[in-house]
């Protein structure tokens, strides 16, 4: 088989499963500065928001409780409204990851060093608050151990007005421009900001996960539509479009366009769509809904032994979601429980014409549960399930290592279920500075739990112990 073909199409299908076992979500201190409330206002401890923090998201992160300088035409309409202090917030981890069993050594017979630090983990700078009049925004720009660069992270771009409609109802909406669809979401139970909150970059990862699931996280740039009715219906429709960073065209060096040494890229627009509910009672907040995505990508990737055009035929991914979030809030107690299901059918038409694919459909599920329990703000423990079944595949899920010792991560089965659970204790001494001790425990990996990938490794031996020290200024 074509190891490059195979390699693009396990990008779309995977991103190696981003958010459940390496994605981080943020909360930043510019946003109390701006509103001059403490955290606990927007959030249960950051970055779980509570519902006043979810009507600040939907109203643009415009909020401010500082003198402005402002400017305003003849008429009286403003203009100009900057904050007295520019939004900007810094946020460091820093880390160590023990592995239960060590990992082969790539090039030689024995292990790799086990016991990983990084310090740091990630360094991000943020622009977190408003801009102008209706208009406010989330952008991050991290540097990452793993990778040993600067680059663009999350960002949320939003404008959001509002209307007071008959019987004291009203009405939020606004436009949103983001790179990583779900970030813009309001509830913690969606793939960008869904626990676990932050995830060690040093352990091993399983081979799938859905396109939505934090697959095109800064891969792509999208613009949407929402509105928020009387702070209990929220419906969102928007597109995405590749936007890759870091590509450049090999016939002009500059950055566009796109085309086919360029793996998975878009075939037009994504459409994205979200519709949820939320019930507020008392202490208490239930919110269900669904949201989905269809992607069309074309692999790409063209190498001069193995030319490929953004042209013909291309891989299909439909993504359906489902999700609930359930809230108690006291001053002693903070509770928050939530799930998703998320299931992907595939049509691979590209990728099985090329042989990098052994069917012509799969589909794949991913499912996550979990609860979380603070007292005080100061001490909270944290449980979880997870899950992740899917069609069997010998050329996307193959047994054959890549290469000596990385037999580590394939299947001997040929299938992508993984399975298992995550606690998660923290301590938290000042609400913007969060210590973290997080165990994975793994029951399936990459479709079995004993010597899952053929050469004697077991699920349990990727069980991963991870210490964070989290802070944000």
């Amino acid at each position: 088989m074509n190891r490059q073909h195979r390699g693009s199409t396990q990008l779309a299908l995977a991103g190696l499963a981003i958010i459940a076992f390496a994605g981080t979500a943020r909360a930043v201190p510019s946003f109390a500065r701006q509103t001059g409330m403490a955290c606990e206002a927007c959030h249960t401890v950051f970055p779980q928001l509570t519902h006043f923090g979810r009507m600040f998201k939907a109203n643009g992160y415009t909020l401010d409780n500082l003198k402005p300088v402002r400017g305003v035409t003849a008429t009286r309409d403003e203009m100009l409204a900057l904050t007295g202090l520019p939004p900007i917030s810094l946020m460091v981890q820093a880390s160590e990851t023990w592995l239960a069993r060590p990992l082969p050594d790539s090039l030689a017979a024995g292990s790799a060093q086990n016991g990983s630090v990084a310090f740091p983990q990630q360094i991000s700078l943020f622009y977190a608050g408003k801009i102008a009049p209706q208009l406010g925004a989330f952008i991050q720009i991290t540097y990452g151990n793993d990778t040993g660069t600067i680059g663009i992270d999350n960002a949320d771009v939003r404008y959001a007005n509002s209307l007071v409609l008959p019987q004291d109802r009203s009405l939020i909406y606004g436009i949103t421009i983001n790179n990583n669809p779900t970030v813009q979401d309001l509830w913690n139970s969606t793939p960008a900001f869904g626990f676990p909150f932050a995830s060690t970059n040093a352990s091993v990862s399983p081979l799938a996960a859905t396109a939505i699931d934090g697959t095109f996280g800064q891969d792509v740039a999208g613009i949407g539509a929402y509105a928020f009715w009387n702070e209990s219906l929220y419906a969102e429709f928007g597109a995405y479009r590749s936007a890759k960073q870091g590509a450049t065209n090999p016939i002009t060096g500059a950055a566009a366009p796109l085309d086919g040494t360029t793996s998975n890229v878009v075939n037009g627009v994504a459409p994205y769509y979200r519709l949820a509910w939320e019930q507020a009672w008392g202490r208490h907040s239930l919110e269900l809904g669904v949201y989905g995505m269809d992607i069309k990508l074309y692999p790409g990737g063209s190498t001069p032994d193995a030319p490929v055009a953004l042209t013909g035929p291309y891989n299909r991914f439909r993504d359906l979601a489902q999700d609930l979030q359930y809230q108690y809030l006291s001053d002693e107690h903070q509770v928050t429980v939530a799930a998703t299901r998320i299931h992907e059918q595939m049509h691979l038409d590209a990728s099985f014409a090329s042989g990098a694919s052994a069917n012509a459909g799969n589909d794949l599920t991913t499912l996550r549960i979990d609860g979380t329990w603070y007292w005080r703000r100061k001490l909270g423990l944290t449980a979880a399930l997870f899950s992740t079944t899917g069609s069997a595949d010998a050329a996307l899920y193959s047994a054959d290592p890549v290469a000596p010792g990385i037999g580590v991560v394939n299947s001997a089965t040929n299938k992508p279920d993984t399975s298992g659970w995550m606690a998660e204790v923290n301590y938290v001494p000042w609400l913007n500075v969060k210590l973290s001790l997080q165990y994975t425990a793994f029951s399936k990996f990459n479709g079995g739990g004993g010597n899952y990938d053929g050469l004697g490794r077991s699920a349990s031996d990727n069980n991963t112990a991870y210490a964070l020290l989290w802070f944000a200024y």
